[in-house]
């Protein structure tokens, strides 16, 4: 029986297309016309973060607990919701994370996971995947630190598939199809890390 694999997600996503699951948890793959991204020169926090961050209420981790993360974005926003995440996009995405591709950036309140979220890099490209939040503002710290990775480590493109309220909050704009997949042919060709040790230190120390 055909199972989702790491190298299955490798190639959708050098080749523009990526995974979701139904409610009865078939697969399917998707490439949206127009396609949202996030341009990386242009974002800035809302005004209303600014305290939060200022005032370092959480304590930031990059890779501490990736599979986490994807469980907490799998739980239905409400009753009338359903999930894209299956038990088979986690264990690909995992098996992706300990390949070194997939990442997850984490906040934490006294040593409890209260929001995150996770994406695949590929190249100078990071494609983002879902995020969640167990108390206010724990979601939108963990982007804002995407970010600063991201333009830290010379990445070229925030992929978010597409456009809704809550990445438009952030800046997303959509593209045309045929415009994303030059800029990702770009960008899968230059190589950027998505972490490195010095940040890892600074991220740790963010409460402190």
């Amino acid at each position: 029986m055909y199972r989702l694999s790491s190298d299955d997600l490798i190639y959708g996503y050098i080749n523009g297309i990526f995974p979701m699951a139904d409610t009865d948890g078939t697969l399917y793959w998707y490439s949206p016309d127009p396609r949202a991204i996030i341009p990386l020169d242009t974002y800035r926090p809302a005004k209303s973060l600014r305290p939060v961050l200022n005032k370092r209420l959480f304590e930031l981790r990059i890779n501490s607990d990736f599979e986490s993360v994807m469980r907490h974005c799998a739980v239905p926003r409400s009753e009338n919701d359903g999930t894209w995440i299956s038990d088979e996009i986690i264990e690909a995405y995992v098996d992706l994370h300990q390949m070194g591709l997939a990442h997850s950036v984490e906040t934490y309140i006294d040593n409890r996971l209260v929001g995150g979220l996770y994406g695949v890099a590929l190249g100078s490209a990071f494609f983002g995947e879902s995020m969640f939040y167990l108390v206010p503002n724990a979601s939108k710290v963990a982007f804002h630190y995407l970010i600063e990775i991201l333009r830290k480590q010379n990445f070229e493109l925030l992929d978010t598939q597409f456009i809704n309220d809550n990445v438009r909050r952030f800046g997303a704009i959509e593209i045309p199809r045929p415009e994303y997949m030059r800029i990702l042919k770009r960008t899968l060709q230059k190589k950027a890390r998505f972490t490195e040790p010095v940040l890892d230190h600074l991220f740790r120390n963010q409460s402190d």
